[in-house]
């Protein structure tokens, strides 16, 4: 679906900024309980959630904490937590949140990876991390965005769930070129050695003996950028690791 159809299948595309400025759902428009959710209860429900494995990722008939495709997969990561699958509604919503300069998205699609957060901890009894990582962007495409969307979304988790964000920690030393439309291979070649730690910031992080971080992301594909950046947490003694994303392609 390009810009043009969804506009016409999902006339939010141009007005959810005021709706959120007038109390109206960002979706159908109409008037919110609680303004500062963005989304009333009926349009929560259109968004598409499904059953997933704890760890991976991959969808499942049954709640599990591992399934048959962990066992080769190569994770570096403990555990995965997902709003839902990457399809319209919620799609539309990340790409005006990523690539349209609507920034302002940032609290209402956190609500909702806080939701799911709160469920996995009850099904799963998975504990919070003592750190939130947003997956960092080069610094010229985030001068070319103007923000970080990972970042954002980790900064209204860090005051929900009063857990540190720390943003500096990792570094995108490489510019690769973008992971969309990239098979899983290539996904896996074009991002390697892509990121680095900030030293100093390790430093200090060793100090503090933190061990658990969940990394922030918009949107899991094969999970290449994050394994990437699970695997350098790993190499410094940081085991108990988390994925926390919006959506699942």
């Amino acid at each position: 679906m390009n810009s043009i159809e969804a506009s016409k299948k999902y006339p939010y595309l141009e007005n959810n900024k005021m709706n959120l400025l007038n109390n109206r759902c960002i979706l159908c428009k109409s008037i919110l309980a609680i303004a500062s959710h963005g989304l009333c209860s009926q349009c929560n429900h259109s968004i598409k959630r499904f059953i997933y494995c704890n760890h991976c990722g991959s969808t499942l008939a049954h709640y599990a904490k591992t399934c048959g495709f962990c066992l080769q997969s190569g994770f570096y990561w403990n555990n995965m937590i997902l709003v839902g699958k990457y399809i319209p509604p919620l799609s539309d919503l990340i790409h005006q949140f990523k690539f349209q300069n609507k920034f302002w998205l940032d609290r209402t699609l956190a609500r909702l990876l806080l939701l799911e957060i709160y469920q996995s901890k009850r099904i799963y009894q998975n504990p919070l991390p003592q750190v939130l990582i947003p997956v960092p962007l080069h610094h010229k495409r985030h001068w070319q965005r103007g923000y970080n969307q990972s970042a954002l979304l980790g900064k209204c988790l860090a005051k929900w769930l009063n857990i540190p964000l720390e943003e500096n920690l990792i570094i995108r030393s490489k510019h690769t070129e973008t992971q969309r439309g990239l098979n899983s291979k290539k996904r896996k070649k074009n991002i390697k050695n892509a990121f680095s730690f900030d030293q100093e910031i390790l430093n200090k992080w060793q100090k503090c003996g933190y061990k658990s971080v969940a990394i922030i992301d918009d949107v899991i594909t094969t999970g290449a950028t994050v394994n990437e950046i699970a695997k350098l947490l790993h190499q410094s003694n940081i085991n108990a690791i988390q994925i926390w994303g919006l959506a699942r392609t």
